[in-house]
């Protein structure tokens, strides 16, 4: 079985025990106010483990394939070390290093770090374009919960104030 196969019987199996949390588990403290709702909200999850298990289930018995042999571009599990895996890696851990040092060192110095190294990672060399690049795009989105949604974001590391 194919890798892609593999993971989407992974996604199968969890997309059920999220559909049968769902649809058993989730609404049984419910407010007699809220059973009347059109709305639960079990609604959305609902329709997500749903769709999981379609979207799935189309990929087990390999559907979207259609016919033919195997097409380029698929991942092939033999030649998983030809791939860029330390990369991958190595970004899964910058995401959680950020969501680590989101609120002891403040939105916009962990975002700024953490879009300059991420791209470094990711190969990009061109430093004169990626550091106005990555503190624009940090003030900016700062800016935007900030001041636009009226969402409290601690800018600076709590030290400062």
């Amino acid at each position: 079985m194919s890798l892609d196969r593999w993971i989407a019987l992974g996604v199968l199996l969890i997309g059920m025990a999220y559909g049968y949390t769902a649809f058993f588990t989730m609404d049984a403290a419910l407010p007699p106010f809220m059973r009347n709702n059109p709305i639960w909200p079990s609604t959305f999850p609902r329709i997500l483990s749903v769709m999981a298990i379609i979207i799935s289930l189309i990929i087990l018995l390999g559907i979207e394939k259609g016919s033919g042999g195997p097409r380029e571009g698929e991942i092939d599990y033999r030649r998983l070390g030809q791939y860029k895996i330390g990369q991958a890696l190595g970004l899964l851990a910058m995401m959680v290093a950020y969501a680590l040092l989101l609120r002891p060192a403040g939105f916009l110095p962990s975002t700024v770090l953490f879009l300059l190294v991420g791209a470094i990672v990711l190969g990009e060399r061109n430093y004169k374009i990626l550091v106005p690049v990555s503190l624009f795009a940090a003030v900016f989105v700062w800016y935007l919960v900030q001041v636009v949604l009226g969402i409290f974001l601690r800018p600076w590391p709590f030290f400062l104030g």
